[in-house]
C-alpha cells in the first residue's frame, strides 16, 4: 500500500474527471473524514485516514484489500474503472443518462442503448463525454458509457 505517483496520479484524475469533472475535490475532502487513495497490487482504492493507519499494520503479503477499489492499472499504465466506484461516483457525475425501461435490460446485458431508448440526459453532453447511466427510478446501472452522436 502506498501514495499514487505523479503519473499515476494524472492517468488516475484523468479518468476520474471524464465522469465527474472538478467535483474531485468533493470525495477527498468529505464531512465525515478525510479520504485518500492508495494503491495496491496495482489497484487504486479509495480509504479513509483511519483504515489507512489500521491497514498499516499489515503487511503487504497478507494485505487483500482495503477501503473501496475504484479500479486498476493495466501493465501499460492505463487506467481502468471497477463497478464498484460507480456508487461513489455517480451523485458527483456531471454528464447523466436515463434509460427507459424497455432498453434498461438490454443495455445490462452489454448492448448499446439507442436514441429511442433514452428517457432523459442532460444538457450539454458532448460527443465522446463519458456518463452515469442511470434507469428512471434513478438508480445508476451497472456501467460508465460515452456519449456518441445519433
Amino acid at each position: 500500500m502506498r501514495p499514487l505517483t505523479d503519473e499515476e496520479t494524472r492517468a488516475f484524475f484523468d479518468k476520474i474527471s471524464k465522469y465527474i469533472g472538478e467535483n474531485i475535490k468533493l470525495l477527498i475532502d468529505r464531512p465525515d473524514g478525510m479520504y485518500c487513495f492508495r494503491l495496491h497490487r496495482d489497484r487504486v482504492y479509495y480509504v479513509s485516514e483511519t483504515m489507512m493507519k489500521i491497514a498499516n499494520n499489515v503487511s503487504r503479503e497478507n494485505l487483500i484489500s482495503m477501503g473501496t477499489c475504484f479500479g486498476k492499472f493495466t501493465k501499460s499504465g492505463k487506467f481502468h474503472l471497477h463497478v464498484t466506484a460507480l456508487d461513489y461516483l455517480a451523485p458527483y457525475a456531471k454528464q447523466k443518462v436515463w434509460v427507459k425501461p424497455s432498453a434498461e435490460q438490454q443495455f445490462l446485458y452489454g448492448h448499446h442503448v439507442l436514441k429511442s431508448g433514452l428517457a432523459r440526459i442532460t444538457e450539454n453532453t458532448n460527443q465522446y463525454n463519458g456518463v452515469v447511466v442511470y434507469s428512471m427510478s434513478d438508480i445508476p446501472l451497472v456501467s460508465y458509457a460515452f456519449a456518441f452522436p445519433d
